[in-house]
């Protein structure tokens, strides 16, 4: 029993420790630019592994005062509706999320056991994760989906919201998010997609750049597809309801 209490305290210090270690690291994103997140450079060694250094990357931070109004607002609207209300997690948003993903695995185990020719793919999962929950675990945590993980997740969600707050969330969050493969950060999706600086996004323009964000793999492949198009009016009819923080 003693040593199985000295085991439970190494680790119960080995995760305060981390958890401390992790509000330092937050803190200091108050005044000190996060230059990559750990999401980045699993892409960059991906990349590196997949190309042999033969690959385009694109990222370069630009202030939040450099980032277009336009793009803020197609973000949070498409992305986190309820981004300046709420403190960093929507239990209802990962609720719907659960039931989806519940009636989702039902169709795919049906299809997987009784396969048919021309029946379309598997049915996609889907996520419930606000804009803080998306940069903590792009900047600090792998893309395992697990139980502690997740918990880690909230902590890390919830340190963010309490020591930077929604503003600089947001800006780090434009500065970091993938847009494609080797494409980071508003500024970057600008150049990459249309040409011009974060700062000169139209509306349209933006509304198309935060329909990519779920999954820009796949739609760089055909960013003017009828979808994508379809979707980015969607957004760019909701932008003008959106409260920026």
């Amino acid at each position: 029993m003693r040593q199985l209490s000295r085991v439970a305290a190494l680790l119960l210090v080995a995760v305060l420790s981390l958890q401390l270690y992790f509000v330092a690291r937050v803190a200091l994103m108050r005044w000190v630019d996060p230059q990559s997140t750990t999401f980045q450079r699993s892409e960059l060694w991906r990349l590196w592994e997949k190309r042999g250094g033969r690959f385009g990357w694109s990222q370069q931070w630009v202030d939040a005062d450099h980032i277009a109004e336009h793009l803020k607002r197609a973000v949070i609207a498409s992305e986190d509706a309820g981004f300046v209300e709420h403190s960093g997690v929507e239990w209802d948003a990962i609720e719907r999320a659960w039931e989806r993903n519940q009636r989702a695995q039902t169709v795919n185990e049906r299809r997987a056991a009784a396969p048919a020719p021309g029946r379309r793919g598997p049915v996609k999962l889907v996520g419930g994760s606000t804009i803080t929950q998306q940069l903590a675990k792009n900047l600090f945590l792998s893309g395992e989906r697990t139980l502690a993980r997740k918990a880690q997740e909230f902590v890390l969600t919830w340190t963010l919201e309490g020591l930077l707050g929604k503003r600089r969330i947001l800006e780090i969050y434009l500065n970091s998010v993938e847009w494609g493969e080797g494409v980071f950060g508003a500024q970057a999706a600008a150049r990459h997609y249309h040409q011009v600086d974060a700062a000169r996004l139209s509306p349209g323009a933006a509304a198309h750049l935060a329909v990519l964000l779920p999954a820009p793999k796949r739609f760089e492949r055909n960013p003017g597809s009828a979808y994508v198009s379809g979707r980015a009016a969607t957004i760019a009819a909701r932008m003008g309801d959106v409260e920026l923080p």
